[in-house]
């Protein structure tokens, strides 16, 4: 059962939007996903664009896209544009609905005058460290700071000159006067503004005084009409601030904010801080380093969109936090590929085979489908000659038990060619490592099948010599080499080494030479062309392999 042939799942979250319109109490569904543009989306956004996206489209209603840019220190406009890229390539489109916090950068200030007026907000001249000393504990309540009792004329004073410019970094903020013993420290007189004197990649140098995002996110959503404001659990002690600045304020609405868990990976970790450690210290190889579970990278990897989408979807939403097996996303991305991805034949680590009974001048062209339960998609011609490679595994000159493929003395067939016998086997002198193996071949065979009905255990995968595409091929596998990473301090230690094998010599079937979509290479998984690739030099990435063998390598070579 394909993705689309499912039930559209319920959830806690799509219950209160059916019951709020249910009521009349909207009638329209507005939401929206607020990236900060400070890195590249990950799986984890997925989750949230899918969620957002998705109840705005089966309700009738539009999903915001909005930058949360409230700290232009660590934004860069490519950031912006990734984002963009990433929720189109999910499959979701805002429409007219592209907003950016600094949009609103004006009306933000005047609402917080708006609060200084009222007595709500204040200047505060305490210094970072000294700030964090007043706070309390959550076993001891806050101390006021000494500035709290300024008056309501000093505090608009100080900060209009906040906004002109007049102090450094650090002198003031402004912060909320609500309770400094209140038992949620997010009430604990939170700070709304910072004095940051950057240019803004939106603004430039219009503004050195900036929102944090507390304020700036729930001020945004009021004036952009939202009606349910999804986030994750980490922000739930927040929402009674998100509902105490809204409540002081004149906003057109008082949207509802409701938390989910958040999508948690196996192998891998989320957290920008540590995608950005691994970027910037070389760890990989760019953001969209196809070992990441960034958007970017998926995508370089050749995971279908669809099967992201897949993956929300079975993963759900739920308010229990807790960490999705790596398994289940390659389940979905393998259950995607095998309804689209056409065949093709490949070879990555080769051994040459001379067919010593077969014509050395003479080229079989042999019928071969590109799919074998989708017939409209096709088929190609496979050329056969007297020398082919198959697979280094698929040879043993002393094979166990259970050992099917090519051995001295054995026939196996040939995927779409014929049966070939190991008849001796060349090795290197020096070495003593087996270079080639000189077979015989039975023209009655052709096609895979014997006439006389006799039968072979092993079909291996060739690719012929005269006409072998060359490639390097890319193996990617699990990023770390433990489930859960982001539960260590020295996660750095726990990187997989053989995340990444590269194989330089890599011969594929003729049909690959210029191929630009995505193939399952039979017997080896399936694989897409990269970026990289140039001319005459195709470049391979592993998406993912046509099972999952990790338990039983034990944290091996990603082969």
């Amino acid at each position: 059962m394909t993705a689309a042939d499912r039930p559209q799942p319920t959830n806690f979250i799509r219950q209160i939007v059916e019951q709020d319109l249910a009521s009349g109490k909207h009638q329209k569904v507005v939401t929206r996903f607020p990236p900060e543009p400070n890195g590249y989306l990950h799986i984890g956004h997925a989750k949230s664009i899918c969620l957002n996206f998705g109840l705005a489209r089966d309700f009738g209603g539009v999903c915001h896209l909005r930058f949360d840019d409230t700290n232009p220190a660590r934004e860069e406009i490519e950031y912006v544009a990734a984002i963009e890229r990433d929720v189109r390539w999910l499959g979701f489109d805002w429409a007219d609905g592209l907003f950016h916090a600094s949009g609103y950068f004006q009306q933000l200030y005047d609402y917080a005058a708006h609060l200084i007026g009222a007595d709500k907000a204040y200047v505060c001249s305490l210094s970072a460290e000294e700030t964090r000393a007043h706070r309390g504990t959550l076993t001891e309540p806050g101390r006021d700071s000494p500035y709290r009792t300024r008056s309501v004329d000093e505090n608009l004073d100080l900060f209009a000159r906040m906004r002109a410019g007049e102090f450094p970094d650090g002198a003031h903020v402004l912060r909320a006067k609500i309770d400094m013993a209140s038992p949620n420290l997010n009430l604990r007189d939170p700070v709304l503004y910072r004095i940051k004197h950057a240019p803004h990649p939106v603004t430039g140098d219009a503004w050195c005084i900036y929102p944090m995002y507390d304020y700036a996110h729930c001020v945004s959503d009021a004036l952009e009409g939202i009606t349910h404001s999804l986030c994750t659990l980490e922000f739930e002690d927040h929402r009674a601030l998100y509902d105490w600045i809204l409540d002081q304020l004149p906003v057109p609405c008082h949207p509802r904010q409701i938390e989910f868990s958040r999508l948690n990976l196996s192998y891998t970790v989320m957290s920008k801080r540590r995608l950005h450690e691994l970027v910037t210290g070389g760890h990989v190889h760019g953001w969209d380093d196809p070992r990441l579970p960034t958007l970017s990278g998926l995508r370089r990897r050749g995971v279908p969109a669809a099967a992201l989408r897949d993956f929300c979807e079975r993963v759900g939403v739920t308010r229990k936090e807790n960490v999705i097996d790596l398994v289940q996303l390659e389940t979905c991305i393998r259950e995607a590929l095998e309804q689209d991805a056409p065949r093709a034949l490949a070879v990555l680590r080769p051994l040459k085979v001379v067919i010593e009974n077969y014509p050395a001048d003479q080229v079989d062209w042999l019928d071969a489908p590109n799919h074998p339960q989708r017939p409209e998609l096709g088929g190609r011609q496979l050329p056969f000659g007297r020398e082919i490679y198959i697979e280094r595994d698929d040879f043993m000159l002393d094979p166990p038990k259970g050992f099917h493929r090519l051995a001295p003395g054995r026939e196996v067939r040939l995927r779409f060619a014929y049966f070939i016998r190991c008849e001796r086997v060349v090795t290197d002198p020096a070495s003593g490592d087996v270079v080639e193996l000189v077979c015989s071949y039975d023209p009655a065979t052709r096609g895979g099948n014997a006439p006389d009905g006799r039968k072979v255990k092993g079909t291996l995968h060739w690719v012929d010599a005269a006409h072998a595409v060359r490639a390097e091929v890319r193996l990617y596998d699990r990023l770390f080499s433990v489930p859960d990473p982001a539960g260590e301090d020295d996660y750095l230690s726990l990187l997989n080494p053989a995340s990444l094998e590269v194989l330089r010599n890599c011969l594929l079937e003729p049909a690959l030479a210029d191929a630009s979509d995505g193939r399952q290479f039979e017997r080896l998984g399936y694989f897409s062309p990269d970026q990289d690739s140039r001319p005459g030099a195709p470049v391979w990435n592993r998406t993912v392999s046509l099972r999952d063998s990790w338990a039983k390598r034990q944290g091996g070579s990603g082969a």
